[in-house]
């Protein structure tokens, strides 16, 4: 066979060779010729943004045709809610409800009051539970049967409960859950708690502000309270001043944030410290007792003249340890009222800040207007004093009536039992000691006033209570599309993530597929660099 060892012509008329490069990502520029870069591809973009408005498109769908068609509360928007106020002299329930649609409060449902106080069971401590009672009876004929479920019932114990040993505190809180738990109505262990006197303060605040109108309101608008219990002595207002850690609330009301001093002065209550006095009294401690020295008699100068002290007094009280038989009445308001400010200051010199007004403790200067509540409305309601009496008013009502002779007392007041009308003499001078001596405030000063409510509002820390507690399920039942969305309890959240990042991936898989594939050749009958795109 003959081989052909002749040479094969090269056709100029041949496609020119074809030699492929590295992918134009990746070139260097040592041969580079600067191929004009190519221009984006329009349709690369408009797919990604078409699944994000997509994905925006089903959020919104979400949350108007499913969320928001589901309903937020219950058949009835009227909501009713329980509270037990275990205070230091008795323990009062108090029924309320409130329209989840309209946010009206309603408080007009009625309270119960029934005494001794929870304290008065540290003996016998298991028997706490059973004097709820009565009170729960009371609470379940103000709220309909069909509602008993769905009803939140709460004890908050205050001072009374407070002066008592942590072991005894214990077991009477256990026994008032016992009868909590089968109620009927709603109920949590941790719902039956000793809260502190800061508590009481803000929620008393919050309770005369809400009816005031100035709940939400500029900070400055706000009005303070002054509590005066059985045990304690409330104080909270708005202060501009720095306050000590330990002092200082903060509360958010709406958009508003509130900066409170807020503190509870155990033992200053009225009637511990009526009990106190006349125990200080009996031991001499006080000048005013020194002429009686010799004859083994003490001069007690808050009680009128003519009233014999008993040798024995009430069960479980202070006066129950002492011989009040020693004690003669001297009928002096001015000594009564100096001896309250003896037990109101005592201790100042172991103040370690700026400013003490009631024994050691910090208070910042007192601002704005304030309402004195509780025990300051009771003594100005005895003395047929009005709402907007000043403390002038109060101390010559004191004065008159500490030197009023007891038998004429007793007769113009016959309703009142000895004991209940002995401590008015006591308790004009304590209130002009505590405002006035201590705090400040000035005899004819028109920014307080006597008040136990506003309008047909009870100024009861309960109700501030129910407010603060009621505003929070408020916030849940009616919540932003946002915080619908981010919620813990719901999977919402978790459903969009997976749905946004199955999209994602998607977005990105298609336009990888369709970004056009390039390629760079160098055509060697041109002599120069030709990009041209791969057909998938």
């Amino acid at each position: 066979m003959r081989r052909s060892h002749a040479r094969t012509r090269i056709n100029s008329n041949m496609d020119p060779i074809k030699l492929q490069t590295r992918p134009l990502t990746r070139s260097t520029n040592l041969f580079s010729r600067n191929p004009k870069p190519t221009k984006s591809n329009p349709s690369s973009f408009a797919i990604p943004i078409a699944l994000t408005a997509t994905l925006i498109t089903l959020i919104s769908c979400y949350y108007v045709f499913i969320h928001a068609a589901k309903p937020s509360f219950p058949p009835s928007s009227v909501k009713y809610g329980v509270l037990l106020d275990g205070g230091s002299t008795g323990t009062r329930i108090h029924v309320f409800s409130y329209d989840t649609e309209t946010n009206h409060f309603d408080f007009d449902l009625g309270s119960m009051r029934l005494n001794p106080g929870l304290s008065s069971y540290a003996v016998n401590p298991t028997n706490a539970g059973d004097s709820l009672k009565d009170l729960l009876d009371f609470a379940k004929r103000k709220v309909p049967p069909a509602f008993w479920a769905d009803t939140e019932i709460r004890l908050m114990a205050t001072a009374g409960l407070r002066l008592v040993d942590v072991v005894v505190q214990d077991k009477i809180l256990d026994s008032c859950r016992r009868v909590l738990r089968v109620s009927g109505f709603r109920f949590a262990d941790d719902w039956a708690t000793v809260i502190t006197g800061s508590d009481e303060g803000v929620y008393a605040w919050i309770v005369a502000n809400y009816a005031l109108g100035t709940l939400g309101g500029d900070p400055s608008e706000t009005t303070g309270i002054i509590e005066l219990g059985g045990a304690s002595v409330q104080v909270t207002f708005v202060s501009d001043e720095p306050l000590p850690r330990e002092f200082s609330r903060t509360l958010k009301f709406g958009n508003v944030t509130y900066n409170l001093y807020s503190h509870s002065f155990l033992h200053f209550g009225q009637n511990v410290a009526f009990e106190t006095l006349r125990e200080s009294l009996s031991s001499g401690d006080f000048n005013t007792a020194a002429e009686s020295l010799q004859k083994g008699t003490y001069i007690d100068p808050c009680s009128p003249k003519g009233y014999l002290h008993r040798v024995e007094s009430s069960p479980g009280s202070l006066a129950a340890k002492i011989d009040l038989s020693t004690l003669q009445a001297g009928g002096n308001f001015s000594e009564c009222r100096s001896a309250a400010l003896t037990l109101l200051q005592k201790e100042k010199e172991k103040c370690s800040y700026k400013s003490c007004y009631l024994g050691s403790t910090f208070m910042p200067k007192l601002q704005g207007k304030f309402l004195a509540t509780e025990n300051f409305f009771h003594t100005s309601k005895f003395f047929g004093l009005h709402q907007r009496a000043f403390l002038s008013h109060l101390l010559m009502a004191g004065e008159q009536f500490c030197g009023e002779d007891w038998s004429k007392l007793k007769k113009k007041h016959q309703s009142l039992d000895d004991e209940d009308l002995l401590r008015y003499c006591f308790s004009s001078a304590y209130i002009v000691a505590l405002l006035h001596d201590s705090l400040g405030i000035s005899l004819d000063d028109e920014r307080i006033r006597f008040a136990n409510q506003v309008e047909n509002i009870p100024l009861d820390w309960a109700l501030g209570a129910f407010i603060l507690q009621s505003t929070a399920v408020l916030d849940e039942l009616h919540p932003s599309w946002i915080s619908t969305i981010i919620s813990d309890d719901s999977p919402t959240l978790l459903s969009l993530i997976a749905l946004s990042i199955m999209l994602m991936v998607i977005a990105w898989s298609i336009s990888k597929w369709r970004k056009p594939q390039l390629k760079t050749i160098y055509d060697l009958e041109k002599g120069r660099y030709i990009i041209s795109r791969v057909n998938r």
